[in-house]
């Protein structure tokens, strides 16, 4: 990446407890399980860490507890390059998500803790923050209101916005129409619109629908997935949205975005953990040079 644009991360900071096994728990049902790991996470925290490996100047508003997870999470931040002194410390538990692996593939219980204390005046109070960024990227695991509040922050200031609607939840007009884009995977535009064909085509180069293992669909077209073997899917949609943001920020085309976005994720989901496999913008282009010439 030949320069470092800014982006700034409002969002969740979460410790993500992980459970692997080989099946899930049906009610009442107590299993043995593989492996239990924790990770810092949080979708927030998730898309700065994948930004700043990727080689954006990133700096993050969130709030964290006072507690040893709080002061975990923060340090994992720092030593990832993320700028934190924008992260408040509210009195009460950091955020923690439980997570259980299946094949590859994860549930996911979030316990907000923290996340729910981050409110509008704190954003407010960040205003100058955010008129200096190139893109901001916001999720919903803070809330609702927060959400709105720097949307509008966003909106008077004209910086673009990424909202990637997750947890999904029905959103307020306001707040979709103001996002520059919006990043649900088909699940959560589902929850979002009644009708995703005719929302991508009242929403054109706005919607951008993440499919798996189908790739990306948008109003202008479909960008295709790259295969690969996926070892713990957490956080794959953190690093795309990371990845997309960074490249329009830079000025890359929405196709060009989410083909290196792509590539990002494909990476991120063969390692344990959300943070982990988090690529850099060199392995990025590795990756997608060596599929170019080797596409199977």
């Amino acid at each position: 990446m030949s320069q470092q644009p800014k982006i700034t991360v409002i969002g969740s900071l979460n410790m993500d407890l992980t459970v692997t096994s080989a099946k899930r728990p049906a009610a009442g049902e107590t299993i043995l399980g593989e492996r239990f790991e924790t990770f810092p996470g949080g979708k927030g925290a998730n898309q700065a860490v994948a930004a700043a490996r990727l080689g954006a100047d990133v700096t993050m508003i969130g709030m964290v507890g006072q507690d040893p997870f709080g002061d975990e999470l923060m340090q994992v931040l720092r030593q990832e390059g993320v700028k934190t002194e924008h992260i408040g410390r509210a009195d009460t538990s950091s955020g923690v998500a439980v997570i259980q692996v299946v094949d590859g593939d994860n549930s996911i219980t979030v316990i907000p803790g923290a996340n729910f204390k981050l409110m509008p005046d704190y954003i407010e109070e960040k205003r100058d923050v955010i008129q200096n960024s190139e893109i901001v990227l916001i999720q919903l695991e803070i809330p609702l209101e927060t959400v709105a509040a720097a949307a509008k922050c966003c909106e008077e200031a004209n910086v673009p916005y990424i909202l990637n609607p997750a947890p999904a939840q029905p959103l307020p007009y306001e707040i979709i129409n103001q996002a520059a884009y919006i990043t649900p995977n088909e699940s959560e535009a589902a929850i979002l619109f009644e009708d995703t064909d005719k929302a991508l085509q009242e929403f054109p180069d706005k919607l951008v629908i993440t499919k798996g293992e189908e790739g990306v669909v948008y109003s202008g077209g479909h960008v295709a997935a790259f295969p690969v073997s996926a070892v713990d899917t957490t956080g794959a949609g953190d690093t795309f949205n990371a990845a997309l943001g960074l490249m329009l920020a830079s000025g890359s085309p929405l196709a060009e975005a989410c083909s290196y976005a792509n590539a990002a994720a494909a990476l991120q989901i063969g390692s344990h953990g959300a943070q982990a496999g988090m690529p850099t913008d060199a392995e990025v282009i590795a990756f997608m040079r060596q599929k170019e010439e080797n596409p199977l």
